[in-house]
């Protein structure tokens, strides 16, 4: 290969999602997918725990959550190949925040937010929570918000492989290599240089690189503030069932929902300089930590730590949002990174959202301008304040 109408780096499932929605509104465009780790060893998109949420507290992160749920339920419709059925998982328990007294005007602040934005939320009582959920200690809680519809979990790596076959079914190229460089001028990128020696020459840069989106920023001069925020997702077994168990995220932090007959939990991070190797931090899991999870539900005092796998948060410090568009001098270099732990369920209608802009001159489906780059150049913060872990 030595050209190409759009190079993507990166095909995760923020590069596969874009690749498959390019190709899609314009069959025919040749887009290349630039890709060091084909086996997505180290890909957020293998080691994310896959849920969605309408509970945010910017009303841009909702109309994504919104369109992306819609997509999750039609996925067969939209990514389906005879010989590969998507088969996704998708349930919708919902997540459940609870809030303690001093947490209250937060989390009805966030409702009316979430209402005026068409998300179908409630606010339930202690006794409306004893009432659902017999088997939470809501002793200590003033409130709590569910999400009723909408919101749960799915198996993303499955669509992640979803987005990239359909991709390639479409024209789509996945090239086994890795971008160290970059050729522009003062207002486009021309080309990228690759690990491997050649250059491939483009029209279209898209940068969706995950948690080294901020590095592959920098090969065009540009500063992005993403790196890679480490996460460890702890798998538990719990002999005692959990009826109708949503997502659930407790007033100190950690998070917990079903995953089959397991359960998988995490919390805020002890160690939070980027970049870290990508293990489990086992100091996350201490006596502190299991009395806080036995506390809230008095079944897990007897539960069991199966096991624990790391991933990356690709975090954006400037704001906890994501970046979607283009640079406003290079023009033609787009960004679809730093989604702060909310990407995967927000890959359908980003990569529309970017697609539209790069083909049409903005989106058209979902209105995501104000996720665009320009606010990092003038300090103008658009934050997320429900950012879980």
């Amino acid at each position: 290969m030595s050209n190409a109408d759009v190079v993507v780096v990166g095909s995760g499932v923020m590069g596969a999602a874009t690749a498959y929605w390019l190709t899609r509104l314009q069959p025919g465009l040749k887009v290349t997918l630039v890709e060091s780790d084909t086996r997505y060893e180290k890909a957020s998109s293998s080691l994310s725990a896959s849920s969605i949420r309408q509970q945010f507290t910017c009303p841009v992160n909702i109309r994504l959550s919104q369109y992306g749920i819609a997509f999750l339920r039609e996925a067969e419709q939209h990514l389906g190949l005879p010989d590969h059925p998507v088969a996704l998982g998708l349930q919708e328990p919902g997540y459940l925040y609870l809030a303690q007294p001093e947490q209250v005007d937060t989390l009805q602040t966030a409702h009316q937010i979430q209402k005026q934005a068409g998300a179908d939320v409630a606010l339930l009582s202690p006794e409306a929570l004893r009432q659902r959920y017999p088997w939470l200690n809501v002793d200590d809680v003033a409130l709590g918000s569910l999400g009723l519809s909408g919101e749960g979990w799915f198996d993303g790596p499955a669509l992640h492989q979803a987005f990239l076959k359909k991709a390639m079914a479409q024209g789509v190229q996945r090239l086994h290599d890795r971008v160290v460089g970059m050729d522009h001028t003062a207002t486009h990128i021309t080309g990228v240089r690759l690990a491997s020696g050649g250059t491939l020459d483009c029209a279209q840069l898209v940068n969706a690189a995950g948690a080294w989106g901020g590095e592959v920023a920098a090969m065009a001069g540009v500063q992005l503030p993403v790196v890679g925020a480490r996460r460890t997702v702890f798998v538990l077994s719990c002999p005692k069932p959990l009826p109708l168990c949503p997502l659930l995220i407790d007033p100190t932090g950690w998070w917990l929902r079903p995953e089959g007959r397991f359960l998988i939990s995490g919390s805020e991070p002890l160690h939070t300089e980027p970049n870290l190797p990508l293990e489990p931090d086992w100091s996350e899991w201490n006596d502190e930590q299991w009395a806080s999870l036995a506390h809230r539900i008095p079944a897990l005092s007897e539960l069991r730590v199966e096991r624990a796998w790391a991933g990356y948060y690709e975090m954006n410090t400037f704001d906890h949002n994501a970046v979607i568009g283009p640079h406003p001098d290079l023009r033609n270099l787009y960004f679809i990174n730093g989604f702060s732990g909310h990407g995967m369920q927000h890959a359908a209608g980003a990569g529309l959202a970017l697609a539209e802009w790069m083909l049409h001159g903005q989106a058209q489906t979902i209105a995501v301008d104000e996720l665009g780059f320009e606010r990092l150049l003038h300090n103008r913060p658009l934050r997320e304040l429900q950012v879980i872990g």
